[in-house]
Order: C-alpha cells, then sequence, then structure tokens
C-alpha cells in the first residue's frame, strides 16, 4: 500500500458561523423586543447583545493561521500570519457532513479551530481530508471532538 500524499490548504475563515451569529442575534433581539421589561431594561439588555455578538464576531474573523498541511508522514504544521510554520498535532477533528471540523495543538498551549467548509476550502480538499481522517480514526485511538 503505498503512502498518502500530503494535503495542504490555504485557509481564510468561513463566513458561515458569522451569519448564522446574525440571524441568533437578531432572533435574540425580536425577543428582548417582546418581552414584559421595561423600556430602558429591554434596551440595556439589547445593547449587551450587541456588543457580546460583535465581540464573538471579530473572534471568529481574527485567525493567525493562513495555510495549513498534512503531511504523508502524519505530521500537520499551520503557516500563522506572522511568515512562520508551526508543527502542530491533530488533538480532534469531527466531520459533519461536507464540514470538517479541525482542533490542531501547538507545542506552546496554542489551540488552532479550522473550520472548513464549502465557502472557504476546496470540495477536493475537505473530501481528501475527510477519507484521510476516517482511515486514520479506524486505526488509531483519536478523539473524535
Amino acid at each position: 500500500m503505498t503512502s498518502a500524499p500530503a494535503i495542504g490548504f490555504e485557509y481564510r475563515p468561513s463566513r458561515l458561523p458569522g451569519r448564522a451569529l446574525i440571524v441568533m442575534c437578531c432572533l435574540a433581539l425580536l425577543a428582548v423586543a417582546c418581552c414584559g421589561l421595561a423600556p430602558w431594561q429591554q434596551a440595556l439588555l439589547a445593547l449587551a447583545l450587541v456588543a457580546n455578538a460583535s465581540r464573538v464576531a471579530r473572534k471568529l474573523a481574527a485567525t493567525p493561521v493562513t495555510a495549513a498541511g498534512w503531511s504523508a508522514d502524519a505530521g500537520w504544521t499551520v503557516h500563522l500570519s506572522g511568515q512562520r510554520d508551526v508543527a502542530v498535532v491533530l488533538a480532534s477533528f469531527r466531520v459533519l457532513g461536507p464540514y470538517v471540523l479541525l482542533r490542531l495543538k501547538a507545542p506552546a498551549r496554542t489551540v488552532h479551530v479550522l473550520f472548513l467548509a464549502p465557502d472557504n476550502s476546496d470540495a477536493d480538499i475537505r473530501r481528501r481530508l475527510r477519507m484521510r481522517l476516517a482511515t486514520m480514526a479506524s486505526g488509531e485511538a483519536l478523539p473524535r471532538w
């Protein structure tokens, strides 16, 4: 059996979690508007919702990872925005239909979570990752998140 080829891909954050956040924030604001609180309490709660949603949106968009690669010998490397490569270990993964969620741990106790979706990655890359993760998970005791 030949070894699997290396898989490398550029990474940018997906817009899907941000869009889901906007929808949930709008629903929460609607719920606040329909509740029986005093108007000043509704305004205060709405302000807290918007502030928290904007903080989460900034955190979702600010990832230092610009590229990732999985070599044939099962070693992971991420390229950070500071133009340096860091060797990481695949801590866990989850495959949800066409989506792939990877949790990579760096030696400096940093965790990088990569969410690969149709809007930020190629379908062939996700398919190859799903196949290789499935083969790896069947032979190795790796947590699946």
